[in-house]
């Protein structure tokens, strides 16, 4: 296993209570970060905590809500307050809404802007300065393979991920001369208790055996036909923010069966 730069690192990752998020802080806290966690959860401190006594590493979790600017500041003051400073940001919240331009409401379209695209850019902005200052500092960001290609019905969300590549990109520009590091990370369907849902209801809904709906619609535009392993994702994210990648920066890497390679 790829070791981090040092076992008492920081990482803050929103979204992390649950689905993706939640197996990228595993994968950290199995590294030896101290994390702090992000969600809307009723029982997220519980979570984090259960997370903190299996691999023996200090947490910290916040509800703040990711759409408010000044929810988001807080957030990074009192984990920086419990933890320290903030090494490592994993932006991950996200969330979805399917329908066609013409009938997509427009509070849908700002919500999933604001929470796939605005709060990453604010939350790097809040650690920017302190990484220059030490002169350390990875970001990644949790995009899409819809960051690099498009599907129908889901203009928010593809203009957000492909927002959050080109943020990834400056970013990573920007923080090049001061040892900062940012990458955006495009999974496509990964293996979570959401889309297992999913799969069931579509399966009613259309009369599909579940197994067709893997094949037929989840895992359609996959070459392989598999779902992406949120292990998976946390594995890459630490390999990221180690010292082995500190070369890396500015990219867009799929973990998508090769969706993007057609």
């Amino acid at each position: 296993m790829l070791l981090p730069l040092s076992m008492s690192k920081t990482v803050l990752i929103t979204g992390s209570t649950s689905g993706i998020g939640l197996g990228i802080a595993r994968e950290f806290a199995k590294a030896g970060y101290n994390i702090a966690f992000n969600g809307l959860e009723n029982n997220g401190a519980k979570i984090a905590q259960e997370v903190g006594n299996e691999f023996g590493v200090k947490v910290f979790f916040s509800s703040a809500n990711l759409l408010q600017e000044s929810a988001i500041e807080l957030m990074i003051q009192e984990a920086t307050q419990q933890l320290g400073p903030i090494d490592v940001l994993v932006n991950n919240a996200g969330m979805q809404f399917v329908a066609p331009i013409e009938n997509f409401p427009g509070e849908k379209w700002n919500a999933i802007i604001g929470l796939n695209l605005s709060a990453a850019f604010h939350t790097t902005k809040q650690v920017m300065g302190s990484m220059k200052t030490r002169g350390f500092g990875r970001i990644i960001n949790i995009a899409s393979a819809h960051g690099l290609v498009a599907s129908e019905f889901k203009s928010a969300y593809v203009a957000a991920k492909h927002g959050l590549v080109g943020l990834t990109k400056v970013t990573a520009l920007e923080g090049a001369p001061h040892g900062i590091t940012a990458n955006a990370v495009c999974p496509g369907y990964v293996d979570t208790p959401l889309v297992r849902n999913q799969i069931t209801d579509q399966a009613k809904s259309h009369n599909m055996t579940e197994e067709e709906v893997i094949a037929k619609v989840m895992l359609v535009k996959h070459a392989v036909k598999k779902f992406v392993k949120t292990e998976s994702l946390g594995a890459l994210c630490v390999f990221l923010a180690s010292e082995h990648a500190e070369l890396i920066t500015g990219t867009a890497i799929p973990v998508d069966g090769g969706w993007n390679a057609q």
